[in-house]
């Protein structure tokens, strides 16, 4: 008869036993070692970039990129047009960005715009219109200015009031200000209208940081944005995002040239979509370099055309204001035979004239003199003026 070994049935049961510990330990170790994506991003990156995507069932509102730089608190946005053309290898032909949002989903779309802007975009916030006015109620509504009253009415008969000035417009009022449609509205209107929504939930999430901060509150916060962040790491991202200083937070579109394409009217950016990478690199590396004064406005350019190319003032223009900058005025200067392009800068800036330099590749910078008791207006309204000369083939001065 066989008889079992008791300290042979010890010494298993105490090997599983060390063994489970070892396991644990492991995993522990593991967990604790591990970095967050938030943190990992900061550390490798030093800017946060989130994608923010406003939808409606087959529909998109808006969608940015948030740029943020937590340690000045600053940050910008910039508005993806539903509009924008390219061959979008996703759909394998060319056609608007949306298409790709509406036919692939948020992963693609969000890869598709990486593309398109030469940039990782490691976060996306998707806002389905039904929960951002549930959001906008518990934010305690979003401050719009509403230049006049609105009182119109949809194909379907359905009323859309709204008072004018600047209004705290609750979950309801916020969708009514984003559905309704005017015949006099341009596109640029109905685009700055969606744009200000976007700049009031900034303001709202800065002005609730304690708030976002609480668990309780967050949980039910969180359970109306889709992202593809765990609780716990998107805790983490939307409490450091909601310490931006949305007072300076200005919403930049990119300019481009328009197609028709299959019957649909498409924006094709600059340059063949060089444009765009540009002006990403700029505003990142802006936020970053320089001091709180220089991002706290918006800098006025005069240009004027120094060559005999008709239209390069104007043309230049386009390309500036995607860039950011606000274009007072654009002509013929006092001579067609210049053969540099110089940057005046008439404020004294030179840490803002070379970013402006470096955006177009000019370094022929030189500073105005300005006399105490000399009456010039033009130096009071234009911080810049760019003389384009012959070695400006339309986006860069040529070496």
């Amino acid at each position: 008869m066989k008889i079992n070994n008791p300290n042979s049935n010890k010494g298993a049961f105490l090997l599983l036993l060390i063994f489970i510990i070892l396991i644990s330990v492991t995993v522990a170790l593991v967990l604790s070692l591990r970095v967050s994506k938030v943190e990992e991003n900061i550390e490798s990156d030093t800017v946060i970039k989130t994608l923010v995507v406003l939808e409606d069932r087959n529909r998109v509102f808006f969608t940015d990129v948030f740029i943020y730089y937590p340690v000045s608190k600053r940050g910008a946005l910039i508005n993806i047009l539903g509009n924008t053309g390219a061959i979008f290898q996703s759909l394998g032909r060319v056609d608007s960005i949306d298409s790709v949002y509406l036919e692939k989903g948020i992963e693609t779309y969000k890869a598709e715009i990486e593309n398109l802007v030469g940039q990782t975009i490691p976060f996306y916030m998707v806002l389905n219109l039904t929960k951002f006015g549930e959001l906008t109620d518990m934010l305690g509504g979003m401050k719009i200015f509403v230049p006049s009253p609105v009182d119109v009415k949809n194909e379907e008969g359905e009323r859309y009031l709204l008072p004018s000035g600047v209004v705290s417009l609750d979950g309801e009022k916020i969708q009514t200000y984003l559905n309704y449609e005017k015949s006099d509205e341009t596109e640029d209107d109905v685009i700055e209208r969606r744009q200000n929504v976007l700049l009031a939930f900034f303001a709202a999430l800065s002005r609730n940081e304690k708030i976002l901060k609480d668990k309780k509150s967050f949980d039910i916060i969180s359970r109306k944005i889709f992202t593809s962040l765990d609780e716990k790491e998107f805790y983490k991202l939307l409490t450091i995002i909601s310490q931006v200083d949305s007072e300076h937070l200005t919403p930049q579109t990119i300019t481009g040239s328009k197609r028709v394409v299959d019957g649909k009217t498409l924006l094709f950016p600059y340059y063949d979509g060089q444009l765009i990478k540009d002006v990403f690199k700029q505003v990142s590396n802006s936020l970053i370099s320089l001091d709180n004064v220089n991002v706290n406005r918006t800098y006025v350019l005069e240009i004027q055309n120094g060559t005999t190319v008709q239209g390069l003032a104007r043309n230049t223009m386009a390309l500036l204001q995607s860039a950011g900058y606000d274009i007072i005025a654009t002509g013929n200067a006092d001579s067609n035979d210049y053969d540099k392009t110089v940057i005046i800068n008439h404020i004294g800036n030179a840490e803002v004239a070379k970013s402006l330099g470096d955006f177009i590749r000019c370094t022929n910078i030189v500073e105005e003199s300005i006399s105490e008791d000399a009456d010039n207006t033009s130096v009071s309204n234009v911080d810049f003026t760019i003389i384009l000369g012959r070695d400006f083939d339309g986006r860069y001065v040529k070496k």
